[in-house]
């Protein structure tokens, strides 16, 4: 039996690595002559970095970059030995797995880290920069990151913005010199996400409140969108507020659009082409895949459901385990059903179920 391992992160405590890890354990606990082909997912947000870098001939260089609140931390990317394309995930910089509960700030969270780790990535003279997108802290539409790479962001007094997307709302103009060394990068935002940047499906209304945002957090932010869409396309000559996918990471992948002239495309896409999906896959006699909330929504174009897509087009069984689930999946919940206690001890469980398949399965 050869199974491919391919889960995605467990949000909130498990990295799509760590769930690969503890799958396997299982599987090698129940069934130690199977085969196993390890592959952690991600569609652009956390576990780009990990998957690009266990699954293909990469380079990984660290940087100390800052997070969403300017403090400093250590960010990674790689470098695709083939070809010398950076692939970059933005979430190891402005992600809210940096950023306690109780220390989340949506109105002043930013992505200049996100810069800082396309600037670095900039000096190794790449032909293209991919930059994945989501799982962050921040709703500033890329002002950060753009921030970063010399753009600067004024009020009507001549006075830089504060850091941010709540002081977007004071903008009056952006001085953007773009570097002539960008003309030859090919920039690509990799996300699954579909959303503007502005409107009811928008990056405030839609994601901010997850980043800590009250009721009046996300008019003003709604607000401050508007003004830096405005502001952009009259300076910059770019309209970005109905960018399908613009809304991704707080309105980062509208400001990769603006200032880099970044195209979006499927982040799944781009991992399973990276990492020769299909192919394994094709090896593979059973899928086993999970996240950490498998719904609904997981089959609306999310990575846990264009892979059973995947699965179904090439007639092989696929198996879902998950920490929770309304669509019958196997679930940590089963074996521990307080979510706190589950969360805490999900890579345990995930080993344990994991292994409880494995011994059933024929």
């Amino acid at each position: 039996m050869r199974v491919l391992v391919a889960p995605q992160e467990f949000k909130g405590s498990l990295s799509a690595e760590e769930a690969v890890d503890a799958i396997a354990a299982g599987i090698r606990r129940a069934r130690p002559g199977w085969s196993l082909d390890l592959l952690p997912m991600s569609d652009g947000g956390p576990g780009f970095v990990d998957a690009m870098r266990r699954a293909t001939r990469a380079d990984t260089v660290g940087i100390v970059t800052h997070d969403a609140l300017g403090r400093r931390l250590l960010g990674r990317y790689v470098v695709l030995r083939d070809g010398g394309t950076a692939m970059i995930e933005a979430a190891q910089a402005n992600g809210l797995v940096h950023i306690r509960p109780e220390e989340r700030d949506a109105l002043s969270a930013g992505t200049f880290g996100v810069g800082e780790l396309i600037s670095a990535a900039l000096a190794g003279d790449p032909p293209m920069v991919v930059v994945g997108v989501g799982g962050s802290a921040t709703t500033d539409g890329g002002a950060g990151m753009a921030r970063a790479l010399g753009a600067r962001f004024l009020d009507k007094a001549e006075h830089d913005l504060p850091p941010g997307g709540g002081p977007l709302v004071h903008l009056d103009r952006i001085h953007w010199e773009r570097p002539i060394a960008l003309d030859s990068v090919d920039f690509v935002v990799a996300t699954d996400v579909t959303n503007p940047l502005l409107g009811p499906s928008g990056a405030a209304a839609v994601y901010a409140p997850q980043k800590g945002a009250s009721a009046e957090d996300v008019r003003l932010l709604e607000r401050a969108l508007e003004r830096y869409a405005h502001v952009v396309e009259r300076d910059l000559g770019i309209s970005i507020a109905s960018l399908p996918g613009g809304g991704a990471a707080g309105g980062l992948a509208a400001g990769l659009a603006a200032f880099l002239g970044a195209r979006v495309v499927s982040g799944f896409d781009v991992v399973a082409g990276a990492t020769n999906l299909a192919g394994r896959l094709a090896a593979a006699s059973i899928v086993v895949t999970g996240e950490g909330s498998f719904d609904t929504q997981s089959l609306q174009g999310k990575t846990t459901g264009r892979l059973l897509e995947m699965c179904r087009a090439a007639g092989k069984p696929c198996v879902v385990l998950a920490g929770r689930s309304d669509t019958g999946a196997l679930t940590l919940e089963s074996l521990e059903p307080g979510l706190e206690a589950s969360m805490e001890r999900a890579a345990e469980l995930l080993s344990e179920l994991a292994a409880r398949w494995a011994g059933e399965e024929q």
